[in-house]
């Protein structure tokens, strides 16, 4: 599982660099994709099989979700981690999720996401609120 909150930064050549912590899952190889609120997701290979057929069956509903599961699929780029556990980001998924050099990734039980720093504090704050709200609807959450 993956938790906790790094800094990072994305170099000239586009790369950023894995928590350490994280390296082992992801020596193998790994999946980042563009996902939903703007930031790109790194799975471990067996994570992102489960995800690939979770999508696969969703096409199936309508239009929407097929052209969603088509610009997730061809927005996806499996990578390996270099020596120093970078990992070569292509510009066009650095593109959706507006990444510029200072970047956020954040452990997601099940992935990492990468995020634009800016746009990761906002969201951060916006979530950080809602654990404050005692009228945020958020019983079930259990935490």
């Amino acid at each position: 599982m993956f938790f906790g909150e790094f800094e990072h930064a994305v170099d000239l050549k586009g790369r950023v660099i894995l928590p350490s912590k994280f390296r082992d899952a992801f020596a193998e190889g790994a999946f980042v994709t563009k996902v939903i609120d703007g930031c790109l997701a790194v799975y471990t290979p067996g994570e992102f099989d489960l995800l690939a057929k979770e999508m696969q069956e969703k096409a199936r509903r309508g239009l929407v979700q097929r052209n969603v599961t088509r610009t997730f699929a061809a927005g996806t780029a499996e990578v390996v981690p270099d020596r120093q556990g970078r990992i070569a980001l292509p510009q066009n998924l650095r593109a959706f999720a507006e990444l510029t050099d200072r970047v956020t990734v954040t452990g997601q039980i099940n992935r990492l996401e990468i995020w634009d720093a800016e746009k990761w504090s906002r969201v951060n704050r916006e979530g950080e609120a809602a654990m404050n709200d005692p009228d945020a609807g958020l019983d079930d959450m259990t935490i």
